[in-house]
C-alpha cells in the first residue's frame, strides 16, 4: 500500500517569481485531492523561495545550494515525493482544474502504462498546440506532436504516444524505481528523450490524455534560440544515441544528422527554422562553434554513457525491430524538424 498521497507534483524553478502564481494557483483549483506539491529551487536569485513560502504554506519546499538542471533539480523532488505517480510540472505553465483528475484516470486503467502526455496548448494562444507528447528524429533529436498545429479537433483522442514532453508529464513511481531517474549529466534540453527511451526500452507504455490540458508560456524561463539551448540540445542527442539506440541504428544516425545539418542550412539560406533564427542572433561561424563544442563534450563522457547504455541494454525488455518500428510510428523527418520552429 502507498503510504503518501496517489500524486506527487514536482516543480524545479529558477529565478521565476514572476511566472509562480499562475502556475501554483492552477494547482489549487484542482478537482484530484489527493496530491503534494513539491517545489523545488535551484538556486534562484530572486525572491521565489520566500515568495512561495509565504503565499504557498501547503507547497514543500526544497532549496537546492546550486543549480543543478533539469534533471538534478526533478530527481530531488522525486526523491523527497510520497505518491505513487509524479507530476513534472514547468513553472512557466498553468493547468486545467481536471489535469491530475485526467491523467490520475488515465494511468490507472493499465499498469503497464508507465507514463501520460498531457495535452500542452500555447498560453497566449490557446488555439495553438505546443505538443500533444513527443515524436523523435532518428538522431535522438525530438519535437512536439502537432507543435504549432492550429487545435482543430485532430488530437482528441486518448492513444499511445512515445512519450511525454517533460513540461506537464505524469510518470509511474513503480517505473522510476525500476528505469532509474534523470540523467544529471545533460543538466538541460533532451532529458525527457532520454528518460522516455529507457522507459520504453523497459517494457512501459506512454498514453496522451487529450482532457489533461496545460497552457505554457514556451521557453519563459530560457532562451528559446539561444547559443546555450542549441549546444545541450546537440551535446544531450549524441549521450541519447550512445545511450538508447541500437548498434546499427547509432551508425545510421550519422546519415541522419547530415541529412539534418543539410536541411538546416537550407533553413538558414531561406530565413526558415529554429537554424535561421539561431545565426540572426549571432552569426553562422559562431554556430560552427557551437557544434564542435557540443561534440568534444559529448565525446569527454563517452566512456561514461557506454557504461550506462550497457545497464540500460541489460534491462532491455523490447526487440530491435520494435525499437525500429517505434521510429517509424512516432518519427518526425528532417525537413519538419529543420524548418519549422
Amino acid at each position: 500500500m502507498n503510504e503518501g498521497p496517489e500524486i506527487s507534483v514536482v516543480i524545479v524553478n529558477y529565478n521565476g517569481v514572476r511566472l509562480l502564481t499562475d502556475c501554483l494557483d492552477s494547482l489549487r483549483l484542482q478537482t484530484f485531492r489527493d496530491f503534494e506539491v513539491i517545489f523545488v529551487d535551484n538556486a534562484s536569485s530572486d525572491e521565489s523561495v520566500v515568495f512561495v513560502t509565504d503565499n504557498y504554506p501547503e507547497v514543500k519546499v526544497i532549496v537546492n545550494s546550486e543549480n543543478l538542471g533539469y534533471g538534478g533539480g526533478n530527481n530531488t523532488g522525486i526523491i523527497s515525493s510520497k505518491g505513487k505517480y509524479v507530476a513534472l510540472l514547468n513553472n512557466d505553465t498553468r493547468v486545467d482544474a481536471r489535469w491530475l483528475d485526467r491523467l490520475h484516470a488515465a494511468a490507472e486503467k493499465d499498469r503497464a502504462i508507465g507514463m501520460c502526455a498531457s495535452k500542452i496548448l500555447n498560453y497566449y494562444h490557446p488555439e495553438i498546440i505546443d505538443n500533444t507528447g513527443l515524436l523523435i528524429y532518428r538522431d535522438g533529436i525530438a519535437r512536439g506532436r502537432g507543435r504549432l498545429e492550429k487545435d482543430a479537433g485532430q488530437y482528441a483522442l486518448e492513444e499511445e504516444v512515445f512519450f511525454p514532453s517533460g513540461c506537464a508529464g505524469l510518470y509511474r513511481r513503480e517505473m522510476l524505481d525500476e528505469i532509474g531517474l534523470f540523467d544529471e549529466d545533460f543538466f538541460l534540453y533532451v532529458d525527457d528523450v532520454d528518460i522516455g527511451l529507457r522507459a520504453r526500452m523497459a517494457g512501459w507504455k506512454c498514453l496522451y490524455v487529450p482532457d489533461a490540458v496545460v497552457y505554457h508560456k514556451y521557453s519563459a524561463t530560457t532562451e528559446p534560440y539561444s547559443p546555450l539551448k542549441a549546444y545541450l540540445v546537440e551535446r544531450n542527442r549524441i549521450w541519447v544515441v550512445i545511450k538508447c539506440f541500437p548498434l546499427g541504428m547509432a551508425a545510421e544516425s550519422l546519415f541522419y544528422t547530415m541529412l539534418r545539418y543539410i536541411m538546416q542550412g537550407y533553413g538558414i539560406a531561406t530565413g526558415k527554422g529554429a537554424g535561421s533564427r539561431l545565426v540572426r542572433s549571432g552569426s553562422g561561424l559562431a554556430s560552427v562553434f557551437i557544434l564542435l563544442r557540443a561534440y568534444l563534450s559529448a565525446f569527454r563522457k563517452f566512456s561514461n554513457m557506454v557504461r550506462k547504455r550497457k545497464r540500460i541494454m541489460a534491462a532491455k525488455k523490447v526487440s530491435k525491430r520494435e525499437i525500429s518500428l517505434w521510429f517509424r510510428r512516432f518519427g518526425i523527418g528532417a525537413r519538419e524538424l529543420a524548418l519549422k520552429d
